[in-house]
């Protein structure tokens, strides 16, 4: 259903105001760049300062410029279940394919808080449900067991696991089986993960690199060993520029190389600030090394 390079939108802005002109470029951007899925709405795409009224905009235009070319994921979490609920309804209506429901942060719910979040929002939409697990940032971390009971449920068809351990995916696929859907959120790790099961990702990275990043998802996706190799050797590219944009909080970093490339500006809303100017040096290096300016 859903795989291969799977991009978390940045969110451009201007004068602290939704850009839109340039999130329609940039939209289309990835359908010419051979990018397999747009994630609106995510971290990526600054949705902790986004209005509620800019939140459903940036998934109603994702999902109207994408036009049925792409499928899109819409980023529907919230601390709260039932702004979380209202949020995957409103993606349903608007035509999203699937939600990413990111763990409910501060809270620091209990396991069963974390099934009890998931499975009303479940109960309250046909959309597929991503589970969203990043421990870095939510403080919370999902059990495979956990995972295992939510995917008896109706709609949850799979993790963004952003938990940096090799070894969960090995945990979750012995678990829940094949058919249980393994994206990963760690940039660094696509090329491994897919070699040890994974399906693919949603991409920071792949924001400024969308044709590398699909080639070496398709590529090493494949059974073919010969292209298993290539794909390899698109990843050792790649990971000097997956290491430049977090040297400091996504998606700072992603936003000054997209001003590089000429797709919006670097703005970018507090508490998050620009980068510095030794970390724009590095970001401008690892771009270069990588041929994409």
């Amino acid at each position: 259903m859903f795989k291969g390079s799977n991009v978390a939108l940045i969110t451009p802005f201007k004068n602290n105001e939704l850009d839109e002109e340039n999130y329609i470029k940039i939209i289309n951007f990835h359908i010419k760049n051979g990018t397999h899925g747009l994630v609106p709405a995510g971290t990526t795409g600054e949705s902790p300062t986004l209005n509620h009224k800019e939140h459903e905009k940036v998934i109603e235009l994702c999902i109207k410029e994408a036009n049925g070319k792409l499928p899109v994921i819409a980023g529907t979490g919230s601390n709260s279940t039932e702004e979380a609920v209202a949020l995957t309804k409103h993606a349903e209506k608007a035509g999203a394919n699937g939600a990413l429901i990111v763990t409910p942060y501060y809270n620091k719910p209990t396991q069963e808080g974390l099934y009890q979040h998931y499975k009303s929002i479940n109960d309250n939409t046909n959309l597929p449900i991503i589970i969203y697990n990043i421990p870095s940032r939510c403080v919370i971390d999902m059990s495979v067991d956990t995972m295992a009971r939510l995917y008896e449920l109706k709609n949850i068809v799979g993790v963004k696991d952003a938990t940096g351990d090799l070894n969960r995916l090995d945990q979750t696929i012995k678990k829940l089986g094949n058919d249980f859907i393994n994206l990963t959120g760690e940039d660094g790790l696509a090329f491994e993960f897919n070699k040890r099961g994974g399906n693919g990702i949603i991409s920071v990275t792949g924001n400024i690199a969308p044709k590398m990043c699909s080639q070496m998802q398709e590529l090493s996706l494949s059974k073919d060993k010969s292209k298993i190799s290539d794909a390899e050797e698109i990843d050792k590219i790649l990971q000097p520029v997956h290491k430049s944009l977090f040297l400091e909080s996504n998606p700072a970093p992603v936003k000054y190389a997209s001003k590089l490339l000429g797709l919006c500006d670097d703005d970018i809303r507090l508490p998050l600030v620009k980068i510095k100017k030794d970390t724009e040096d590095q970001v401008k290096q690892a771009l270069s090394s990588a041929k994409l300016i």
